[in-house]
């Protein structure tokens, strides 16, 4: 395990490990306009969404490591109080990417990448017709973290409206992320496409309370064959279940088979038991999965 304090490195080298660990990172693709109503178009991938009542959204034009300037976005938003922050779909990851060319002030990105400007209801920036989402925002504050190379300057915005495109949205009414097609900031030069067999569902535990890990018996716990996440699985019910049920489960062929075939060697059926249990977990059958555990316990 390396330990790294950022005193004893250069800042670009930390700003690398931290780019390249903190990942993905949502993209904002940011539109201002400066006092003189020049349009400039921009990515930033410090950024996220920090609350909903008002709904808070924070970009970072963080100034340059190399040599200190700031970024032309963060000149607009302090003449300007006010920004358009779009989301990047795959469909138009090469076009954002084109934009972050640092281009000298005045040129105009939506030219320079292609990309079409939509007048905003609310506020002076264009958005980007392209994306699947757009906010409409207001910048509540600018707060500058330094005056160095690498310093973050959070742009705190308050969203004021959003446009969404109804094809990303599901049958549930709320959008579907394999519609979206996000993509999202890596380390150097990667992306990553928030879509296909990158997805997967956890149901969160807000409804029930997990028996938690500790809860588990020890050979469970213990096991040579699940992992971290098998046991974060088994440890999200709210009971265990009972010997009637254990018993019952315990009468079906697979069961019967696999007592029969390591009669004689007690490790050998714990290991299979705990496999097969593994492959129910996978399969999303956590019930099941414990019954075929607790058939040794």
């Amino acid at each position: 395990m390396m330990t790294i304090n950022p005193k004893d490195i250069s800042i670009a080298d930390f700003h690398s490990y931290m780019l390249g660990a903190i990942v993905p990172r949502p993209i904002a693709f940011v539109s201002t306009v400066d006092s003189e109503g020049q349009v400039n178009l921009s990515p930033f991938s410090f950024f996220n969404a920090f609350g909903s009542n008002p709904p808070i959204l924070i970009f970072s034009p963080a100034r340059r490591v190399r040599d200190n300037t700031t970024k032309h976005s963060l000149e607009n938003v302090k003449e300007v109080h006010e920004a358009v922050i779009s989301i990047v779909s795959y469909e138009m990851v090469q076009q954002m990417s084109l934009s972050s060319t640092e281009y000298e002030k005045g040129v105009n990105e939506f030219i320079k990448s292609g990309l079409t400007p939509v007048p905003s209801d609310l506020v002076a920036p264009p958005r980007v017709k392209e994306s699947p989402v757009s906010f409409e925002c207001k910048v509540l504050e600018v707060m500058e973290m330094g005056n160095k190379g690498g310093a973050a300057n959070l742009v705190i915005c308050e969203v004021l409206l959003a446009h969404i495109d109804e094809r990303v949205m599901g049958h549930d009414g709320k959008i579907d992320p394999n519609k979206l097609d996000a993509v999202a900031r890596m380390g150097g030069n990667w992306y990553c496409r928030a879509s296909g067999d990158a997805l997967f569902e956890i149901e969160k535990p807000v409804k029930t309370k997990g028996i938690g890990v500790d809860q588990i018996p020890r050979r469970i716990r213990l096991s040579s064959v699940l992992t971290g996440n098998d046991l974060g699985r088994l440890a999200n019910i709210e009971k265990m279940p009972d010997e009637d049920e254990v018993f019952q489960y315990g009468n079906n062929a697979d069961m019967e088979e696999m007592r029969v075939r390591f009669q004689n060697d007690e490790e050998s059926l714990l290991f299979h038991l705990h496999q097969y249990a593994q492959n129910l977990l996978h399969e999303g059958k956590v019930m099941e999965a414990w019954n075929v555990l607790l058939q040794h316990y």
